[in-house]
């Protein structure tokens, strides 16, 4: 495959679906937490991203700066260009981030906008 990037996610990224529809591909991945986040609901009015997720309250991570606040998720190694068409995917209220995560992985990691770690 090349050159892979990390991305940790949450939430509907790690739906079969999702990934079919958005990398025409279902993604190898690894279990991770993020610390200093906690997920809060977030109500997506994108009819593209519910069609593909089937729901339109999704969650998104909310820096808090809190080491005992921690988000399970996966470690999706995706190209370049599939971590292009998750920007695409995300909504404006999604920032992407690069954070280190509980295994000292580097990842990319979509987080409330305006709102990570300083």
């Amino acid at each position: 495959m090349g050159k892979t990037v990390a991305l940790f996610s949450y939430g509907t990224l790690q739906d079969q679906n999702v990934q079919l529809a958005t990398y025409g591909r279902l993604v190898e991945g690894v279990a991770d937490e993020l610390s200093g986040y906690r997920l809060v609901e977030l109500v997506i009015d994108d009819p593209h991203v519910i069609s593909l997720s089937g729901r339109a309250v999704h969650t998104i991570a909310r820096y808090t700066g809190d080491p005992a606040d921690l988000i399970a998720g996966t470690v999706l190694f995706l190209t370049p260009g599939e971590l292009a068409s998750s920007d695409d995917y995300e909504v404006e209220a999604y920032a992407r981030t690069e954070v280190t995560l509980e295994s000292g992985r580097a990842a990319f990691v979509y987080v409330e906008a305006g709102k990570s770690a300083r």
